[in-house]
């Protein structure tokens, strides 16, 4: 660390240059991120709340009340008219928070997971889609669950007769998602909210992803199955404002249909305002909240049918294009990702090239294809000059 101060302008510069390092959304070659450009209100309401606390919510009431009105309109797309949540990081504090609720409930109520000396510990099992985000890895890690995986369908969906055969004594939870991180994807969430209502199981639904353009795409005539609390046995949900819904990095939320699910996770908190708190973390940021909010108002239901809409129209254009160029589809977009392969180019090889050229795709790992999220940054000028690079590739290669 220097002695002395520096300058505002040196240190500007210096970070100016450090930015010119990162990648713009704006240039159209992110090609793989669930993340976009936020929208410039959001960006400046996030920075009028960047002292803000919502971990000693009685010293900002006008950002707790913020965040108790974003809940309230993440709640409205998704059929839930009294919900109990908060803003948070991420879909993997939101995915975290769920387990935990999910965990702390089966030690009460099914005696599950115990900690007594008295008795034999019992890990708890939740059933997972072979598809399930990482952040379940790291939760079951933590708060020490037994992921059961799941097997997927011809459409990467989650098998529910798969989910029904994991299910035993020691099961407490599952999860659906709705639109998985590799094909966006949605599981059967009727399906699998029939077998936890059945067996007495909780329904998690991750839809960090689909869950802000899936509400919308159903609004323009899109045929979507249904996802969200409209569904009896979904008891909570995660979804991201920081993905679709065009807020700043970090923006995450997770809802509880009830408020028993907060109130198991809560701790004492004595020398706060509030007493108890149930968030993983403690001094939480209330900028997330107030952007959050801002974007929300700003767009309205209209302008996000708007940004769904665009967002398909290009992913239908890159899925055409490809199968004109001979590559195959994993499966038919069913939002705005698209997955492929060539017959006779290596997925690894036909990605390494592509980055090669300048294009950030990634590469999903079941099933093995080239990954591209198509967000709003990302226009059809771009994907045609994408396409130039693939028959440029197919030529280098002698592929017809």
């Amino acid at each position: 660390m220097n002695q002395k101060p520096l300058e505002k302008e040196k240190i500007l510069a210096t970070l100016a240059k450090f930015k010119d390092e990162d990648l713009k959304y704006s240039n159209g070659n992110i090609l793989a991120s669930m993340c976009t450009d936020a929208n410039p209100l959001a960006k400046e309401a996030f920075c009028n709340f960047l002292d803000a606390n919502l971990g000693d919510p009685g010293l900002f009431k006008g950002t707790q009340a913020l965040e108790e009105k974003v809940i309230k309109d993440i709640a409205s797309l998704l059929s839930l008219d009294k919900p109990f949540g908060n803003i948070v990081t991420g879909g993997t504090e939101a995915n975290l928070m769920a387990m935990r609720a999910i965990r702390n409930l089966a030690r009460n109520e099914k005696n599950i997971g115990v900690i007594d000396n008295s008795s034999e510990f019992i890990i708890p099992e939740v059933i997972v889609p072979r598809s399930a985000h990482f952040s379940f890895e790291k939760a079951a890690d933590m708060l020490n669950l037994k992921l059961v995986v799941a097997d997927l369908d011809e459409n990467y969906r989650v098998d529910t007769e798969s989910v029904r055969e994991n299910i035993n004594d020691n099961t407490i939870a599952i999860l659906g998602i709705a639109g998985t991180t590799e094909l966006g994807v949605i599981d059967p969430i009727e399906k699998l909210s029939k077998i936890a209502t059945e067996n007495n199981l909780y329904l998690h639904v991750d839809a960090a992803f689909g869950g802000f353009i899936i509400p919308f795409l159903k609004d323009i005539g899109y045929d979507l199955p249904s996802f969200d609390f409209s569904i009896k046995g979904v008891s909570s949900i995660t979804i991201d404002p920081h993905k679709m819904g065009l807020a700043p990095i970090p923006s995450g939320c997770i809802l509880f249909r009830e408020k028993k699910f907060l109130d198991v996770c809560a701790v004492e908190a004595p020398y706060l305002t509030t007493k108890k708190q149930s968030t993983i973390v403690g001094t939480r940021l209330g900028a997330p909240a107030a952007a959050t909010w801002a974007v929300m108002q700003y767009m309205g239901r209209e302008g996000y049918q708007k940004s769904a809409k665009d967002c398909m129209e290009t992913t239908e254009f890159l899925a055409d294009e490809l199968k004109k160029e001979g590559f195959e589809l994993v499966v038919k977009p069913e939002l705005n990702i698209v997955g492929f392969n060539h017959p006779k180019i290596p997925t690894e090889d036909l990605a390494k090239i592509l980055e090669e050229k300048g294009w950030m795709v990634s590469v999903s790992t079941y099933p093995k294809a080239i990954r591209i999220v198509l967000m709003g940054h990302i226009k059809q000028t771009h994907l045609i000059d994408f396409l130039n690079s693939i028959k440029e590739i197919k030529s280098s290669l002698n592929i017809k």
